[in-house]
């Protein structure tokens, strides 16, 4: 199928409504700006921008309502994470034992680069343990490309305390309940 296409006027040739157009919008922003004191841009550090409320931030690591580490070092969110920006590393075997009960290890490194990092929420949907978020943060500020490279102790600080539920502290309850679930024999 060919579309026959209009031909363009001299007007239209010479690009004329189009630098009209672009004109007209920058002397309505000039003049909303010196007269009316209607700013178009954001003077970023004095007005802060409004995060929504289902941004996806900045991936940090949480504690538990206890203060224990709640990564369990099971590596998923270091395999899912399309950019490889998350880099674990696990005790082995003669590693330090875990800070809490109900976990068999703990990560010893545990780094993610913010510069490689691209915002997509992978490792916050398969983590087990519910123990990286994605925060409201947006701005990373670094004089190297070293500083923007955090590692576990800077990821827990800047994650806080997770205020949901602790997945394990009810199992033990559940599980004696069903041990005294009625079993009909036959």
């Amino acid at each position: 199928m060919i579309v026959d296409r209009k031909p363009l006027t001299f007007s239209e040739r010479l690009y004329l409504p189009a630098f009209i157009g672009g004109f007209k919008v920058t002397i309505r922003h000039a003049f909303n700006t010196l007269f009316r004191s209607k700013g178009v841009t954001m003077e970023y550090p004095e007005q802060k921008w409004t995060v929504p409320e289902n941004y996806r931030g900045a991936p940090y690591l949480v504690k538990d309502q206890d203060g224990n580490t709640k990564c369990v070092s099971c590596q998923l969110c270091e395999f899912v994470c399309p950019p490889k920006a998350i880099r674990i590393t696990p005790p082995g075997q003669d590693g330090k034992p875990a800070d809490r009960a109900n976990a068999e290890k703990m990560p010893l490194e545990f780094e993610i680069n913010m510069l490689r990092c691209i915002y997509c929420g992978f490792c916050q949907e398969v983590c087990p343990e519910e123990a990286i978020f994605l925060k409201n943060d947006w701005s990373h500020l670094g004089s190297s490309r070293a500083e923007l490279i955090y590692n576990k102790e800077k990821l827990l600080s800047l994650g806080g305390v997770s205020p949901g539920i602790q997945k394990w502290k009810h199992k033990l309850e559940e599980a004696q309940a069903q041990e005294s679930f009625p079993v009909k024999k036959k």
